[in-house]
């Protein structure tokens, strides 16, 4: 087998895409479904090109990791691309001062590159064995446009989702009016029954401790599978979450605002979260979601992966402990608010099969071609370093 391949240049591409019914609220400062409009978000896509012509490729970069991979970039060319756990631990050193997302995106092209050197999926790499995936329909922000406006839509939504297959259904709610949000959590349940995981996140928008304990205890009554970042501490407080876990019964998922695996083993360890929070993307790519993945289960716990896209499928597929696929942002009047640049491969509401699951992809690497005609023809900047 050649050796392995050398890092030669990486590559950021920004391109922009339409997006209809969907635009950025003032009140909650989210994009929210708004009937008749017509906006232009843009994406990110990064290239790690290799010496031996194999470029792995990852789409979902955010400004803060790709300033990180800027500052990285004179050291990264030149690298082994197959040394991913040095990449990570050296990158984890000089990025500390920092929020790290810069790792994750680095580490996720060189799992690409690796997939496509061995010419396997990434789920083959990582041990996993090919399987269904159960998905939970995870809702976008809600509104006061009519679309998700009141608790009757937010039943309505979940009885359409749990029709069309979905196993589990989560909301994310509006975090101003507390006596809509306990309203909320008990329609949904006493819409779908008894039988179905509901899952509540309010993306910490609760202003006090007590309206947490106001919405969980309402979570409690309607028998929630987790509530997950309800207030503004951020989602990041030991101490809160620990005292919220005393006062409610309600399962918590938190760790979705801390980085990396030693601030998820302290969350763990603090006794402040049930089920923990992982994302590739944000976490130290494919390499520290594996770990934090890995640290979970050693102390009996359940990981959950942050969001939906083909990394996760593989990473999901590789592990034991979790259970549920997000797939998501959705809405009952907005067909899609992703750039239409995956070919074959979808997270839109009518992802799942029949029996609301979604797969990883069997391709080499992570598996799924990027539309570059798209991207180039609608290409807002891009930067080169080499």
């Amino acid at each position: 087998m050649k050796d392995s391949p050398i890092i030669t240049g990486i590559e950021i591409t920004r391109f922009s895409y339409p997006v209809e019914n969907v635009a950025v609220d003032e009140t909650y400062s989210m994009p929210v479904f708004t009937p008749g409009a017509k906006t232009n978000p843009t994406a990110t896509v990064m290239q790690i090109h290799t010496d031996q012509g194999i470029t792995g490729e990852y789409l979902g970069v955010v400004e803060p990791a790709a300033t990180q991979v800027k500052m990285m970039a004179s050291w990264l060319i030149g690298k082994p691309a197959l040394e991913r756990e040095h990449i990570y631990n050296h990158m984890k050193r000089a990025l500390r001062h920092f929020d790290m997302t810069g790792i994750g995106v680095v580490d996720i092209c060189l799992w690409d590159i690796a997939g496509k050197y061995f010419d396997a999926p990434l789920y083959r790499l990582l041990g996993g064995k090919k399987r269904p995936l159960p998905a939970y329909a995870s809702t976008m922000h809600p509104d006061d446009n009519g679309g998700l406006s009141t608790p009757e839509d937010m039943a309505d939504f979940a009885q359409q989702c749990i029709e069309m297959g979905y196993p589990a259904y989560k909301m994310h709610v509006w975090g101003n009016i507390i006596s809509r949000e306990v309203a909320t959590v008990l329609a949904v349940r006493d819409r779908v029954g008894e039988g179905i995981p509901l899952l509540l996140d309010p993306g910490s928008q609760y202003t006090t401790f007590g309206n947490a304990v106001t919405v969980g205890r309402a979570c409690d009554e309607a028998n929630y599978f987790w509530l997950e970042d309800p207030y503004r501490d951020g989602g990041v407080s030991h101490t809160g979450h620990k005292r919220l876990k005393d006062l409610i019964r309600t399962p918590l998922l938190q760790t979705e605002h801390v980085r990396l695996l030693e601030q998820h083993v302290n969350f763990i360890t603090a006794g402040a979260t049930d089920f923990v929070r992982a994302g590739a993307h944000e976490d130290g790519g494919i390499t520290g979601a594996m770990k934090i993945a890995h640290a979970a289960e050693g102390f009996g716990l359940d990981v959950e992966l942050h969001g939906p896209g083909p990394v996760h499928r593989h990473v999901m597929t590789s592990v034991r402990n979790t259970n549920f696929y997000e797939l998501g942002l959705v809405h009952p009047s907005v067909q899609t608010n992703r750039p239409p640049v995956y070919i074959d491969y979808s997270d839109d509401l009518d992802a799942i099969d029949s029996t609301g699951n979604v797969h990883a992809p069997d391709g080499p690497g992570i598996g799924v071609d990027l539309d570059w005609d798209y991207i180039r023809a609608h290409e807002v900047d891009r930067v080169l370093w080499d």
